[in-house]
């Protein structure tokens, strides 16, 4: 796979004291004790199939695509990693529970199901 660039831009301002630096690149990460995770199940927009859910990860995108990696490898399953959220093919939302509690994480079930 390709690695993503990152767009550069241009910004203009009349304010002195303005930073161009990102703010939201040195985000840092909660440890797992402090994060506060939600599991759920979700269906919509994918066809009536059923895939686990977690969101609520505080932290850079390298730290959530390893937790990500190491979820779907535990669980023998595919998914993804982005925008804060780390997605599991399949119902797998005990098992994911359980791997989060073992290595510290809160976590709780989301959703009705």
């Amino acid at each position: 796979m390709a690695k993503k660039k990152k767009e550069k831009f241009v910004v203009y301002s009349t304010n002195p004291d303005f930073n161009t630096e990102d703010e939201m690149e040195d985000e840092k990460t909660l440890s797992p004790a402090e994060q506060d995770l939600r599991v759920s199940i979700d269906t919509k927009q994918r066809k009536g199939k059923s895939v686990t859910l977690i969101t609520g990860f505080v932290g850079s995108d390298d730290e959530l695509k390893e937790l990500g990696k190491e979820l779907k490898s535990k669980c023998g399953v595919g998914g993804s990693s982005k925008d804060g959220d780390i997605i599991i093919q399949g119902d797998v939302r005990e098992k994911v529970l359980k791997i989060l509690a073992d290595k510290g994480y809160k976590a709780k079930k989301s959703g009705g199901r």
